[in-house]
């Protein structure tokens, strides 16, 4: 099965970093958020990949090339930027004959599922999660057996708590084709975009049966936030766990925690829930819940819930204090 990957987005909810980045670039858990998706899907065996680039699409296809070059990948620009199903109408092309159908998985999210299984249930799959704030999301509604009656974008009035999580399994790749030249044809915008949920909706009009797949973690990496829930769940996997940083000098390590090669760390606390990139300083510094980009510096830090990029720079205040009685200091 071929699987198709939009990452044409321009990311505006993880600003800075995504004025130099794309944002399925930015890093997380000792990749990046499209590493990991690649690793994942490479691992239930797909293979051939098609990546829908746009903004800083350039530097998506340098990485891809240069992290996977043994994957069969086609690159497809989107310009412009007019939502999901534009993007995948503009890739129609490249999966529509494919026999074994299409899996399409937004490049900015991470799920927790079993591929493996969800790519072995016959016919249309979607990948789902139930939410607490369901009118942010695309929704699936169901039926009394379980098939999938209605799928959605951000309806004012939410009829389902059940959000798609942006992993979807299509069986017949053609049908899909046709009904997103169906949506650009009649103009049919929801939201101002055109969306995948209404060409899955076309699709379920004609006939198409789909069920859901409920996932166990679901991370919209777009986010600050959910961004480093991300790092933290993916940090709290064996490997991370159970790594040993013994070189670094008078420096506590609290697991998990990733750190990149040649690091430079000492008088430090670390951790839990650090990610540190390649070739990165970290001196008299406690830092944790955090995301440090690749050859930066910190010195003199007190660091949590935060998210540094590349190359990056900070000093902390270093003070020398002759306090006396009866004294209260509150830097907050």
């Amino acid at each position: 099965m071929k699987a198709v990957i939009p990452v044409a987005g321009i990311g505006s909810r993880l600003r800075p970093h995504t004025h130099t980045q794309p944002k399925s670039l930015v890093p997380v858990a000792g990749n990046t958020i499209l590493g990991h998706i690649i690793d994942r899907l490479r691992a239930a065996g797909i293979e051939e990949f098609v990546f829908i680039i746009g903004y800083l699409g350039e530097k998506i296809e340098s990485y891809v090339r240069r992290q996977y070059p043994e994957l069969r990948s086609t690159f497809v620009v989107q310009e412009p930027r007019e939502g999901i199903g534009h993007a995948l109408w503009l890739a129609r092309e490249t999966f529509r004959h494919e026999h074994d159908g299409v899996l399409i998985m937004l490049g900015d999210t991470i799920v927790d599922v079993d591929l493996g299984l969800l790519l072995h249930t016959p016919g249309n799959v979607l990948a789902v999660k139930e939410v607490k704030t369901p009118s942010m999301f695309g929704l699936v509604e169901t039926g009394t057996s379980g098939r999938v009656t209605k799928v959605v974008e951000k309806p004012r009035i939410p009829k389902s708590n059940y959000a798609l999580v942006g992993l979807y399994k299509l069986a017949n790749a053609d049908w899909l084709a046709s009904a997103l030249e169906r949506l650009i044809d009649q103009d049919q915008r929801t939201h101002g975009e055109f969306q995948l949920t209404d060409a899955l909706m076309l699709m379920i009009q004609d006939g198409a049966q789909m069920t859901t797949a409920p996932v166990d973690n679901w991370f919209d990496c777009g986010r600050k936030e959910s961004l480093l829930e991300a790092n933290a769940r993916l940090l709290n996997r064996p490997e991370f766990l159970e790594r040993d940083y013994t070189e670094f000098p008078d420096t506590i390590i609290i697991p998990p925690v990733s750190i990149g090669k040649d690091c430079q760390i000492s008088h430090s606390i670390i951790g839990p829930n650090v990610a540190i990139g390649d070739r990165t300083i970290v001196k008299n510094t406690i830092l944790s819940d955090s995301i440090i980009g690749s050859y930066s510096e910190l010195r003199q830090a007190v660091m949590h819930d935060c998210i540094v990029g590349s190359d990056a720079s900070f000093r902390g205040l270093n003070h020398t204090l002759n306090i006396g009685d009866n004294t209260e200091i509150d830097y907050n």
